[in-house]
């Protein structure tokens, strides 16, 4: 009986079916060898192990099922959250680009930290974003910003314009939910937006109370200036005076780190803060792949692997050469 038990505990049904049948036999065989052939322990001895395997199989019947199951719901989820979440492309126009997202929320793809990318004509737009609160309950309004600044990116000329789109879409989401969730009222976005024209070495920024990024130029590493922040998306005025924008230098070898907070707030074992500026000069700038992949194993020596808050990284890198060359004809 232990040999239909055993194997029931990492053994499929199947193959769990096929040894407690062998079981029974070596039961027959032993008491054949015994003279019980004739005995009625006989019965006794296969009828126990019979009905012992009997309840093993059952068991690893229902356990194989739920296996399934989960497996088949594991797999819906992580396909609609990559459908929310969709990956940036590498080459964004002349720009280099990588992305790393880290949810806090156990077996989760996604939290409330939300990035995306759109190209217009000649320009690339960027956005990150940190919804109050954490994990799988702030899906919904990260989907939101992020199925709002997919329809406008294209549509307005300034990245005002296009804050204030944002901020009338988040107020029309958090309307519709006021009956459902009474706590709408305490719901914003932090969001940041970036500009890169493709003609210009410039790179235009409007804050919504959003963590500023890092940018590297040469050997000097400095936190982006932003004058004058607007509040979170949610709680700003809904005009485009209301969101200031302000330009800063970036050119060829040039870099911008944008991140959500759940990098400066990751804690050590004492309780210590992720010290990110005194880190990133230990970073590889050059390349972003390699500056996220950089991060995240930094990341994960100072909190151990243990995040408390969802964590975004989108790396942006102006080459000193096109990311693409013609070749001329032969």
């Amino acid at each position: 009986m232990a040999a239909p038990t055993c194997t029931g505990t990492f053994a499929r049904t199947r193959f769990t079916s096929v040894v407690a049948l062998l079981a029974a036999a070596a039961v027959l065989l032993v008491d054949r060898h015994d003279g019980l052939l004739h005995s009625p322990l006989l019965p006794i001895h296969i009828g126990a192990v019979l009905i012992v395997s009997a309840f093993v199989i059952a068991s690893r019947t229902v356990h194989d099922r739920d296996l399934r199951e989960l497996a088949q719901v594991r797999a819906v989820s992580e396909a609609a959250q990559r459908v929310l979440l969709r990956p940036i492309p590498a080459e964004l126009g002349p720009l280099h680009v990588a992305s790393m997202y880290r949810a806090a929320a156990a077996h989760a793809l996604v939290g409330g930290d939300l990035y995306a990318a759109a190209r217009t004509a000649h320009t690339t737009r960027i956005l990150i974003g940190d919804v109050r609160g954490k994990g799988l309950p702030a899906i919904d309004d990260a989907s939101a910003v992020l199925g709002a600044f997919r329809e406008s990116a294209q549509q307005y000329r300034t990245l005002p314009e296009l804050a204030a789109s944002l901020e009338r879409s988040v107020r029309r989401h958090l309307s519709e939910l006021t009956r459902i969730a009474p706590d709408c009222s305490e719901r914003f976005i932090t969001a940041l937006l970036i500009e890169l024209p493709d003609d210009e070495e410039i790179a235009r920024v409007v804050s919504c109370g959003h963590p500023p990024p890092l940018l590297r130029q040469g050997s000097r590493l400095t936190l982006l200036p932003v004058t004058q922040p607007a509040p979170p998306l949610g709680l700003s005025a809904d005009t485009p005076h209301a969101f200031c924008l302000d330009t800063v230098a970036f050119g060829p070898g040039d870099t911008l780190l944008l991140y959500t907070d759940g990098l400066a707030e990751a804690r050590d074992s004492a309780g210590r803060f992720f010290p990110v500026l005194e880190r990133a000069e230990t970073w590889t700038w050059d390349c972003p792949s390699r500056l996220v992949q950089h991060i995240g194993v930094d990341v994960d020596r100072h909190a151990g692997k243990n995040l408390q808050d969802d964590l975004a990284l989108v790396a942006v890198h102006h080459p000193t050469h096109p990311a693409h060359s013609e070749q001329a004809p032969p």
